[in-house]
């Protein structure tokens, strides 16, 4: 079975490689992913409630099932800008919102009002934060299906040949140089060009291939915290005005960075599974809302030699929690700041509601490091400054959300590896950490294999 790319991972990097190359080429594509489709993966979140390993993987990856924000900003969301600067990651996240828009994403965008930024951004200051101004497109959850699935029946149009619960074994090479794919039944896919976009949930098979193959990478930051949970009138005027509003905080006793994340305006709270570990996340619809918005506060961690497993240290972080709740752990912050648990009775009679049902009401202190509480604590304190009634005693805190970036593979400005005619790309390569700028990495990809093949003379 040979084809000229194969493209392994159906999540947005991979989507958009396979776009690229589809709409400007007639090169024979082969899409690989250990998931199933998008209709199936929705049924299966329907009936289980919580994100689990199956729905991580299939067709969207697992921006399938996010808050679908469409970041439209070179400085948040990866690192793409280290390999091809900020001119022309704009250029490239300028055209991934047109592709975006072209399969109907709504036009509506948060964040374009200069006067509410400096406003807010003169505020965030006076607290001693950091606002990064940032343009969202919300497309919500709901919407990314259909925007997925159309891209899919495109791309089917166009000859792409879709291999879904197809898991990929191992990366093949001859003589530093890509030449397909085995995967878990033993079938051989050859192949010219192979872009690897496994995405997160393929972070950890990424890495045993990059030492199988001998490929040079180096551990990225994880990040650890907690997701917050406050009446939706508390963030109002900052939702309101930026949807997603992306705050840093430098802490004054460990010198760490913490920082919103993922804020979801009238959203709910749910589960996610990575491999063995339960964790929190969150979401948001654009037709129906609650009364609550929650976002993560994040503390970033950058490991020093000897120890090379950030992952493996967030992993056991979640697992404490887990251990201790059977799940996810729900605590009032009142609570935690008074050194007690939260009792089924204490959340029951909070002014707050949750809408995470199967939390579980413990102590998160007996989970996260002293460290990082303190650095939570700080930044709880300073977001009060700006949205009065975050640091209430009610505020709900949930645990443990943490982010992994794995490896990040050495690349050059293509994103090719040091194999020729192999690209790795996306969340699960360590280079970026969103729906955009992993859907602009699959460009950059495609485009290099364009300009090799002269089919593309200049971008």
């Amino acid at each position: 079975m040979k084809y000229d790319v194969a493209v392994v991972g159906a999540g947005p990097a991979g989507i958009f490689s396979a776009l690229t190359l589809a709409e400007n080429s007639d090169l024979k594509i082969a899409m690989f992913d250990k998931g199933p489709d998008i209709d199936k993966r929705v049924e299966i979140l329907e009936r289980t409630s919580q994100i689990s390993p199956v729905i991580l993987s299939g067709w969207g990856g697992a921006g399938a099932f996010s808050d679908g924000k469409l970041t439209l900003s070179p400085y948040v969301g990866g690192w793409l800008n280290e390999y091809v600067g900020y001119e022309k990651l704009v250029q490239l996240i300028n055209k991934v919102d047109e592709v975006f828009l072209r399969f109907g994403a709504p036009r509506k965008v948060y964040g374009d009002d200069p006067e509410a930024i400096d406003r807010i951004g003169s505020a965030a200051q006076r607290a001693g934060m950091r606002l990064v101004p940032e343009v969202i497109r919300h497309v919500g959850r709901e919407n990314a299906k259909v925007i997925l699935s159309k891209m899919k029946r495109h791309l089917k149009r166009l000859g792409v040949d879709i291999f879904l619960e197809t898991p990929v074994k191992h990366i093949l090479t001859r003589n530093r140089r890509a030449v397909g794919v085995k995967v878990e039944d033993g079938r051989r896919f050859d192949a010219r060009y192979l872009i690897v976009a496994p995405g997160r949930g393929g972070a950890e098979w990424l890495r045993g291939e990059a030492e199988r193959i001998g490929l040079s990478y180096e551990a990225n930051p994880v990040d650890i915290g907690v997701r917050v949970e406050v009446p939706a009138a508390i963030m109002e005027h900052l939702t309101s005005a930026l949807y997603e509003p992306k705050l840093i905080y430098t802490t004054r006793e460990f010198d760490d960075i913490v920082r919103t994340f993922c804020v979801n305006p009238h959203g709910i709270v749910i589960t996610e599974t990575y491999e063995d570990v339960l964790m929190v996340n969150g979401q948001s619809f654009v037709s129906k809302k609650t009364e609550n918005t929650n976002f993560a506060l994040l503390v970033n961690v950058k490991f020093t030699e000897p120890f090379k497993e950030p992952i493996a240290f967030g992993k056991y972080i979640a697992r404490l929690a887990n251990m201790l709740s059977g799940g996810v752990i729900i605590q009032r912050l009142g609570d935690l700041k008074r050194g007690r648990r939260s009792t089924p009775q204490r959340i029951e009679r909070n002014p707050v509601r949750p809408t995470l049902q199967t939390a579980v009401p413990g102590d998160l202190s007996f989970v996260l490091p002293y460290r990082f509480l303190k650095n939570i604590l700080e930044m709880l304190e300073a977001l009060d400054k700006i949205a009065p009634g975050v640091n209430s005693d009610y505020t709900l805190l949930y645990g443990i959300e943490a982010k992994f970036y794995s490896l990040r593979i050495k690349l050059n400005s293509d994103l090719e590896t040091e194999i020729k005619n192999l690209y790795m790309i996306g969340d699960g390569a360590g280079i970026t950490r969103s729906l955009v700028q992993s859907s602009a990495s699959g460009i950059i990809a495609a485009k290099s294999i364009l300009r090799k093949e002269g089919i593309l003379k200049h971008d």
